[in-house]
């Protein structure tokens, strides 16, 4: 059986034609938007954007002397931290238990999938409506117990608020990759391992863990650019980043100076950093925690 030649271009502009389309679109969408931000940052502009003065680094000063900046740090990386970690464990949990039963596999699919159906405002209502201080469910629940639940005054309870919304949210990506990377593990293995004396549990931590660590490293990055991100409509359905600014993340105060403030060069500098705390911790994440990665 003859062995057929690898494709060859027969001239050197079309393999460059070929992907012009996605690099016009990186251009247009990304770097472009990108280079404005970083030019914006380097100038204070009037409310309207009608008129602007090159100030240099004033507005990175001017931040990073602002107690309330500073401040939004913390808080991002208390929630990014808490949404990566609870959405990750959770989801891993629950994609090896419907992976181990027998009957119902899929309603317990379907089930799990539901969640990202839900667009992320209405997910933060139906959250803000349970946890209501008067006609909510479990707010009802808890007064019941003792418990007096207000998370528009309480600063800890509006943070559990916003990360449980956000961990429910984005349960149903990470559970349809976990599940998807346990079900690719070849049968063969674990019926090997069960036969050697190993339990569900030893299995699991011993076989089936270290064989999904490519898909883990995948949602761990993704993961903490949805907590760094896609997390702005959940808090600004729930919280508006209150009570006092507890839940307003970096991503938030930038809403917040731009368009509520309409503080453009501040808004424009805080975006900057923001890109590069993000590219930087992609870059940590890929130098180091990579290396542990076993690809099969």
């Amino acid at each position: 059986m003859a062995i057929s030649s690898p494709p060859t271009f027969k001239t050197s502009l079309l393999p460059y034609l070929f992907v012009m389309p996605q690099l016009i679109i990186t251009f247009i969408f990304f770097l472009w938007p990108a280079a404005q931000a970083l030019w914006s940052s380097l100038q204070t502009s009037d409310p309207f954007g009608f008129s602007s003065q090159f100030s240099g680094l004033l507005n990175f000063k001017i931040l990073f002397a602002d107690n309330y900046y500073l401040e939004s740090f913390k808080t991002t990386f208390v929630f990014s931290g808490l949404v990566t970690g609870f959405g990750l464990v959770i989801a891993l949990l629950l994609a090896a238990l419907v992976n181990h039963v027998l009957r119902g596999k899929r309603f317990y699919q379907t089930l799990f999938l539901l969640p990202y159906a839900v667009a992320p405002a209405i997910a933060a209502i139906m959250w803000l409506f349970l946890f209501s201080p008067g006609p909510g469910i479990v707010s009802h629940w808890l007064a019941s117990l003792g418990y007096n639940w207000n998370s528009a005054q309480n600063s800890q309870q509006a943070l559990f608020l916003v990360v449980l919304a956000s961990v429910w949210q984005q349960i149903s990506y990470n559970f349809l990759f976990f599940y998807a990377a346990l079900q690719s593990i070849p049968p063969s293995l674990m019926e090997a391992a069960a036969l050697d004396g190993a339990g569900p549990i030893r299995r699991f931590f011993h076989i089936a863990l270290p064989l999904i660590t490519p898909v883990s490293f995948f949602l761990l990055v993704v993961n903490i650019i949805y907590a760094f991100f896609d997390t702005f409509p959940v808090i600004d359905a729930i919280t508006q980043g209150g009570p006092v600014q507890a839940t307003t993340t970096l991503i938030y105060k930038i809403y917040r100076e731009g368009f509520t403030g309409l503080d453009l060069g501040s808004s424009a500098a805080q975006s900057v950093i923001l890109m590069a705390m993000v590219i930087l911790l992609t870059v940590v994440q890929f130098r180091f925690i990579d290396r542990k990665v076993r690809y099969q």
